[in-house]
């Protein structure tokens, strides 16, 4: 495990921590693969029941570090293997993963970095923070999924605005259009964040993960496909054990006690 990716395990769930503060958590190919390593750990752990991702410092991720990009002669080296084995694997695994991921921005995500947070599927942002497109300043275009989650989110006129004009957008800003699900207090970011994930952490895991997966397919489906596809994830919910807990708690009137992903 890098350095630079913290892995704390709490109490059923893990806590990454992009830890590159004096770069503002700027990525590299060595943290990617760390915090790909890190997701599939918690997938696997059967103690794992949710994650939170955050940054050390004063910034969340300022995006790709350019400077291990570039080459002798000054200009910028072909990205392409880099996203196509790093980037883009790393959105695909945050929107698949059979857990929630909660991502705490406490303070600015630019480029990759922002692209990183709206993949995640709650995003807290401390009051302080920004959200940058900065891609345009360097005369690139916005990948890691920006392109996708973007116009989904905010629609299609903010989405060209921030893309094509790089301006920042500042975390109440986001929570009123949407793009994040709620800006806090810089001090009490970490509290809410990992309030959060823990309460995430004792709920019916199997269901978010086959929430996760509807609401993924329904970004391209059809009304019958999607139909379909709800009615065929409500069936592999029904048979499981966290299912029959939560109907039995409904009827005694109580809290349910999930168990996570346990399958029957």
């Amino acid at each position: 495990m890098s350095e630079y990716l913290l892995v704390e395990r709490r109490e059923g769930y893990h806590r990454l921590t992009l830890n590159r503060p004096e770069k503002m958590n700027a990525l590299t190919a060595e943290m990617l693969e760390s915090l790909l390593a890190a997701l599939d750990r918690a997938a696997s752990d059967p103690m794992c029941r949710a994650v939170l991702l955050t940054g050390a410092g004063r910034g969340f991720c300022a995006g790709q570090d350019l400077s291990a990009l570039l080459t002798e002669a000054g200009s910028l080296q072909d990205p392409e293997p880099l996203i196509e084995r790093l980037y883009n694997p790393l959105v695909r695994r945050l929107r698949s993963l059979p857990l929630p991921v909660v991502c705490a921005v406490n303070g600015i995500a630019a480029g990759a970095g922002a692209s990183i947070a709206l993949a995640c599927d709650i995003v807290l942002a401390a009051r302080s923070a920004k959200f940058i497109q900065a891609f345009v300043k360097s005369g690139l275009i916005p990948d890691t999924g920006a392109t996708f989650f973007l116009p989904r989110l905010v629609g299609a006129a903010r989405a060209r605005a921030l893309t094509i004009l790089g301006e920042p957008v500042s975390a109440e800003q986001a929570e009123a259009w949407g793009m994040i699900w709620r800006a806090v207090e810089d001090d009490k970011l970490a509290s809410e964040a990992e309030a959060l994930v823990a309460a995430l952490a004792k709920q019916a895991t199997e269901a978010i993960a086959l929430i996760k997966q509807a609401l993924e397919a329904s970004q391209t489906a059809s009304l019958d496909s999607q139909l379909a596809l709800e009615r065929d994830l409500q069936q592999k919910a029904a048979r499981t054990p966290d299912c029959a807990e939560g109907i039995r708690a409904f009827l005694e009137k109580r809290a349910p006690r999930f168990e996570g992903r346990k399958t029957p």
